[in-house]
């Protein structure tokens, strides 16, 4: 009988905790790693990781699966990417507690701030429960490839307790706030990982209304904050999230401190260069370690990349959305739509057009803007594109270049490949034209890399293949400026997001934690072209993008991946409250 399950062998062991990598076997029995080093044992199977990284599963604590978790087992595309748990039901959305006359009403506000197809959420969910410890519940009935943790999110809390009240500016009664901070206890309690909100003017319902928490007072979130330290007293583990536009009048970084400290809870932001934010990136930082330095414990949420678009016909946003021509036939099947797109006749007319903003919202006019004429802040996805381009490669440079009007030479890019073509637009976090300003940032401990929003934002962007731009760009490819190391950038997505949730049983290659395991051939790493798939239900459009380069990812012990090939195995499971390292003895 064979000493191990499993056994990785010669590879260079990135092991999470930052120390320098090093060659070795790494074995792994019921579902753990039982050791790491020189292994003389067998195995049922073995794995030869010569010449690639082993390092632990990637840790992805802002996700938006809180629909697709109850009917997918797949998880994509977080799960192609080496992603082996998720944390989801952040920015204040999600779909517990939920009375049954609200369904309709809060998969409109997921469809509204996410960008996630009402009608696949509205054939997908099953609904199967109304309380939020319910809803643990029935997440708890699929396996899946991943782990899934999960926030109580602001919106369904409010909406459960103001009924029909609930509307933007709407203000809580005190026994409100204390029905709501029950519920946000109970469901820490019952296993959630911790309570989230949103306070951005970017979020809105489909109705174009402000999501249920844009308004609330620090009151009311402190109040909550204290329900959260209540239920981590008994053992549960909640962090407090956030996604917000920090208006100065607001005084954000004040009421995140005093709740963190009365509490004793982890505050956690989204930190972004944001036109929407009065708060430049610097002073973000610098107003979170005043905090800090006051007895907080606050922590902030960085992107790798520029946040933004994606743009194409078929997507959710093109710069030619606001063209009479194409309002004319933006609701026409694809067929009818792609034949208009490509008679020069058509082109011709739209682009002689001038934009009419009398349906854009008015708050966003800006956003609108850089959408419909920024062509020196868009750009070309070309086969060897770069996500961190240079001015050279803007819709504008290149148009120039080429002799061609801006507006012309990003039609002519979207008509691309049948019509199929990309046009890339870092609306956040790439101000200076370059990520230089993230540098220092991942290096930092009061911060930890995030905001993939996988499962989100469908039809605009495909950041859940952050992990491995962190690895391609990051670590091994960029051109413009330092790069980081690989044992940070691990550490980074492994260790440090595990431990601001209190996982503390994964993110490291050592015997006792789980055997979340990916093998990686770093030579061969590379993004794929993102692509528009039609296939969450109803049909429902989503934008994915796959990777070369991972050998296999495991899950508790299991091969979930081969070469980027699901293989069908499902050991992930729901995570409930605080994890701890199964210290079991080494297996001989």
């Amino acid at each position: 009988m064979a000493n191990f399950d499993l056994i990785i062998r010669g590879g260079t062991i990135v092991d999470g905790t930052g120390q320098a990598r090093f060659t070795g076997d790494v074995a792994v029995k019921d579902g753990l790693i039982a050791q790491v080093g020189t292994i003389t044992g067998d195995a049922a199977e073995e794995i030869d990781a010569h010449g690639k990284i082993v390092a632990p599963g990637f840790v992805d604590i802002h996700t938006h699966y809180d629909g697709q978790a109850t009917w997918d087992q797949e998880m994509a595309p977080s799960s192609w990417h080496g992603v082996t748990t998720v944390v989801m039901g952040n920015c204040g959305v999600g779909f517990a507690p939920a009375k049954p006359d609200r369904h309709e009403w809060l998969i409109s506000l997921m469809e509204g701030v996410e960008d996630i197809p009402g009608t696949a959420l509205a054939e997908g969910l099953t609904w199967d429960w109304e309380t939020f410890p319910e809803y643990l519940d029935a997440l708890e009935k699929l396996p899946r490839t991943v782990d899934v943790g999960t926030h109580v999110p602001h919106g369904a809390v409010r909406a459960y307790v103001l009924g029909d009240r609930e509307e933007p500016g709407a203000v809580p009664t005190a026994d409100d706030i204390a029905a709501m901070s029950d519920i946000v206890e109970e469901g820490v309690r019952a296993g959630a990982l911790g309570f989230s909100t949103s306070r951005t003017v970017l979020h809105k319902s489909v109705d174009g209304e402000l999501v249920p928490g844009t308004t609330a007072t620090p009151e009311e979130l402190v109040a909550i904050g204290h329900a959260m330290g209540r239920a981590q007293g008994a053992g549960g583990h909640a962090v407090f999230e956030m996604a917000s536009d920090l208006n100065r009048e607001w005084n954000e970084f004040e009421w995140m401190g005093k709740l963190s400290r009365e509490a004793g809870v982890p505050v956690t932001f989204a930190a972004l260069q944001s036109i929407a934010k009065e708060i430049p990136l610097d002073e973000q930082i610098d107003k979170m370690r005043a905090e800090n330095d006051n007895g907080a414990n606050i922590v902030a949420q960085i992107a790798l990349r520029g946040n933004g678009i994606i743009m194409a016909w078929q997507g959710t946003v093109n710069p030619f959305a606001f063209r009479p021509s194409w309002m004319a036939i933006k609701d026409l099947p694809w067929d009818e739509q792609k034949a208009k797109l490509l008679d020069p006749a058509f082109k011709a007319q739209l682009l002689a057009e001038p934009n009419d903003y009398t349906e854009a919202p008015a708050d966003m006019l800006g956003v609108v803007a850089v959408i419909t004429q920024g062509w020196a802040l868009q750009y070309e996805m070309d086969d060897d594109f770069d996500y961190e381009p240079e001015a050279s490669a803007s819709v504008n440079a290149r148009g120039n270049a080429a002799g061609l009007d801006p507006q012309e030479y990003a039609y002519d890019m979207l008509c691309a490949d049948d019509a199929t073509g990309f046009i890339y637009l870092p609306i956040l976090n790439y101000a200076d034209g370059n990520l230089d300003f993230l540098k220092p940032l991942q290096e930092a401990d009061d911060t930890v890399n995030s905001l993939s929003d996988g499962g989100a934002h469908c039809g605009t962007i495909c950041d859940a293949a952050s992990p491995t731009f962190m690895l391609q760009h990051w670590v091994r490819d960029r051109k413009r400026g330092d790069r980081i190391t690989l044992e940070n950038a691990i550490k980074r997505q492994c260790l440090d997001t595990a431990r601001l949730y209190g996982l503390e049983d994964r993110g490291v290659l050592a015997p006792g934690y789980l055997a979340d395991i990916n093998v990686i051939d770093m030579e061969a790493l590379e993004l794929g072209k993102p692509w528009l798939a039609f296939d969450l239900p109803a049909g429902g459009k989503r934008l994915l993008q796959k990777a070369k380069g991972y050998v296999c990812t495991i899950k508790n012990g299991a091969v979930t991946f081969r070469d980027g090939k699901w293989t069908g195995e499902a050991p992930g499971g729901l995570i409930r409250g605080p994890q701890r390292v199964e210290m079991a003895e080494a297996a001989e």
